[in-house]
């Protein structure tokens, strides 16, 4: 029998019950978010469980259980003296919706959806194939809630003047496809910003379109529409000046066809803005990334998976950096700058322009 080294062993078996308590503590934050558990407590404490359970609106002794686990995991603090539980301020700046796109609560709740699919995802691992949308009821709720935080934050006061021309370009008038809108958050707030331009959003989803066209019609948006389309047969040439995509090509099918179906869109000289995960090609780049480990469970259990089972590529979530330069590249695209954005620090924003006509192309 091979010789271990005692002290690294015991060493990494205190590391794995460390794990235990993270996932259990992951699985406390998650529904403390979805129940608003968090925001009360930061809101209404130091106060006893009675009273936050009367603020929550939630049973009283599930309550005090739930509290009890995230003292226990050195989230909330308590004073036995007067029962009192609270949420230091510091902690709850990246605990509730008051942290924007930082509030971290809010994306374990996605590993509580994806823990649902875990025995059909085994079967996938014996039998090849993968798991389709329908697997997931509540993805496009999750990454709307998500989307729209990021947004919010950023999407007007720093994204669109961080890439060049854009906001001159969308004040003075342009058209603007959207591929992958989700929810169609993106577009509706960049249609209400500049009402001298034309926004589409497509999206193969029914019920996240629905959600897009009834917040446009909400806000009251004449220069906003979606629609339902596989923007891996797009179908347009030349049609806008500017696409956007947003967190929507790694899990595509056919991203290949989706970005050369984009490159055929966009008019000669126009602009394509990709946001995606922020990493390097290949898990030896990218070992010391914080949030690695959750970037391949998002992408074996969803990303993945939802391409493999309409026949895909399965290109995963952690494609990086190199692998898509180059597929922009081979899509007919070019002049890529790759651009990092203070206000969302999971992600780069790739900016890359269809070759504008020749002389000769334009008098053919």
């Amino acid at each position: 029998m091979t010789a271990i080294d005692r002290d690294a062993a015991k060493a990494f078996q205190k590391r794995i019950v460390r794990v235990r308590e993270d996932a259990a503590l992951g699985l406390l934050l998650g529904i403390g978010d979805e129940l608003g558990l968090l925001d009360v407590l930061a809101r209404t404490g130091p106060a006893d469980p009675a009273t936050l359970a009367a603020a929550a609106g939630v049973d009283e002794r599930y309550l005090r259980e739930w509290l009890d686990g995230i003292v226990a995991g050195d989230v909330a603090t308590y004073d036995a003296a007067t029962g009192h539980y609270a949420l230091p301020a510091e902690r709850a700046a990246c605990l509730t919706p008051s942290g924007g796109p930082v509030n971290l609560a809010r994306s374990l709740k996605m590993l509580t959806m994806l823990a649902g699919v875990e025995p059909e995802l085994r079967e996938r691992f014996r039998d090849g194939g993968g798991l389709g949308y329908d697997s997931f009821p509540r993805f496009h709720e999750l990454m709307a809630e998500d989307a729209a935080a990021v947004h919010d934050a950023g999407l007007l006061d720093v994204v669109v003047p961080a890439v060049p021309g854009l906001h001159d370009l969308l004040t003075r008038g342009a058209t603007l496809a959207d591929v992958g809108c989700g929810a169609g958050h993106a577009v509706n707030l960049l249609a209400r910003a500049y009402p001298a331009s034309r926004f589409v959003g497509f999206d193969l989803g029914t019920e996240p379109i629905e959600a897009a066209r009834a917040e446009a019609a909400a806000w009251g948006l004449t220069n906003a529409r979606f629609e339902v389309r596989d923007v891996a047969a797009l179908g347009e040439e030349a049609a806008y000046d500017v696409v956007t995509a947003f967190d929507a090509i790694h899990d595509q099918a056919f991203p290949d066809r989706v970005l050369a179906g984009i490159a055929t869109a966009l008019r000669p000289g126009g602009t394509l803005l990709m946001v995606d995960v922020k990493a390097q090609s290949g898990v030896e780049n990218n070992l010391g990334m914080p949030w690695l480990t959750y970037l391949y469970t998002l992408s074996l259990m969803h990303c993945m998976t939802v391409s493999l089972a309409d026949g895909g590529a399965g290109l995963g979530t952690v494609w990086g950096r190199q692998v898509a330069v180059r597929m922009l590249e081979e899509a007919g695209l070019a002049d890529i700058d790759v651009l990092e954005i203070r206000s969302d620090p999971f992600n780069y924003f790739y900016v890359a322009h269809k070759p504008a006509a020749t002389a000769a192309t334009r008098s053919r």
